[in-house]
């Protein structure tokens, strides 16, 4: 049954609801990034069911030397770092971005900018906390001055372009085909193969979410519509297993095994296969797939969304990044406790971003119909028929 608010709501909420969701997934589910559920379960007395402190708890400094940052007590990841600087381009740009924006303005936000970063509890560059996968784009476009069409070729091939990617659905709300080719284009510039096209059908399912309407299922046939190679085996085949189940608890080792055919990190996250990661027809990333697997599971129910995406484990922020953008997206509820502590925590106004893309959202419509209308004109002239189009 889809929850009441599903498929409801105006543009200035389903953006709030998706930024603000985002926000919220990321947050609960960096603690237990990289373990397995039962180890989550086992560390945590159970399942997770909230904000939870840092998985070594007042040992996080020094327990892991090359990551020493303060995952958890609602601290958000770099994924929101990430979406919230997209934002940022979108406020700059005000239209549709392409790779070249991303050379343009992204990269230099990332470089130039200090802001406060809540693993870090300091004011910093965004690239001193973004993973080496992100840090590709200012090795790439910075200092290599690589076409940004093509930067994204030779990075690992991983969600470092797809977990940002919800902006770019929500300015081209209800439009899934638009928003899956604009993605595709941002993203080029950071990842190639199966991460790039993770990051269109993200953007499409954020978009198809937005949809008046829109539930569970019709945002998962917009983005089978879409998808390509592995990305669309694996979104089918967990999405075919997700429908069977109305709870996470018993979808979390089903979804897995729905799954690890097309993922190529293997069984053991903390320690990746040989092939891990390199680009392919045949595979996916994980996380879309199973954030998507997780919507049908819930309904649409943010909430049960996003608790399932966590308590998945392996990269559960960014999967549980997904899962709350599009349940936000499609209307349903985020827990005012949890975007309450979440924003506090991290020392982060969650809703300005929205705010923002709210309103450089609805001037790029205008502007598109301005196209639009441009074109009909045109063609309209060059076929004789003042009434064609």
């Amino acid at each position: 049954m889809t929850p009441k608010g599903v498929g409801t709501g105006s543009l200035d909420e389903r953006i709030t609801g998706a930024l603000v969701g985002a926000a919220v997934g990321d947050a609960l589910g960096g603690p237990v990034e990289g373990y397995s559920p039962d180890q989550i379960a086992e560390r945590h007395g159970g399942r997770v069911h909230g904000v939870v402190g840092p998985w070594n708890g007042d040992d996080w400094p020094t327990a892991r030397p090359i990551a020493p940052y303060h995952k958890g007590d609602g601290h958000v990841t770099d994924d929101t770092l990430m979406t919230h600087a997209l934002v940022r381009v979108y406020a700059g740009v005000r239209d549709h971005l392409d790779a070249y924006s991303v050379a343009t303005h992204l990269v230099p936000d990332l470089m130039t900018t200090p802001r406060w970063i809540p693993e870090l509890e300091a004011e910093a560059l965004p690239l001193q906390r973004i993973f080496l996968a992100e840090k590709w784009l200012v090795a790439r476009l910075h200092y290599g001055h690589v076409d940004p069409r093509e930067a994204g070729s030779g990075n690992i091939v991983n969600c470092g372009a797809a977990m940002y990617m919800a902006p770019v659905g929500l300015v081209n709300a209800a439009n899934p085909t638009a928003a899956y080719a604009e993605a595709l284009d941002v993203a080029g510039a950071h990842q190639s193969s199966y991460g790039r096209e993770a990051a269109g059908v993200f953007a499409a399912a954020v978009a198809a979410a937005c949809a008046p309407g829109a539930t569970p299922d019709s945002v998962v046939a917009a983005c089978l519509s879409l998808a390509k190679d592995g990305t669309r085996d694996a979104v089918e085949a967990v999405c075919e297993v997700a429908s069977r189940y109305t709870d996470f608890e018993s979808a979390l080792v089903p979804l897995r095994r729905a799954v690890a055919p097309f993922d190529t990190v293997g069984p053991d996250y903390r320690a990746p296969s040989l092939g891990a990661r390199r680009p392919s027809r045949l595979h996916s990333i994980e996380e879309l797939p199973v954030a998507l697997g997780m919507l049908i599971v819930s309904g649409g129910d943010f909430r049960h969304a996003v608790l399932g995406s966590v308590n998945y484990g392996r990269d559960c922020d960014s999967i549980a990044t997904m899962a709350g953008a599009v349940a936000g997206a499609l209307g349903s509820t985020v827990p005012h406790d949890w975007a309450k502590t979440v924003a506090e925590a991290s020392r982060l106004d969650l809703d300005a971003p929205a705010r923002t893309l709210t309103e450089v959202t609805r001037e790029i419509f205008a502007r598109d119909v301005e196209r639009r209308r441009a074109h009909e004109a045109a063609y309209a002239t060059l076929t004789g028929n003042p009434c064609s189009g």
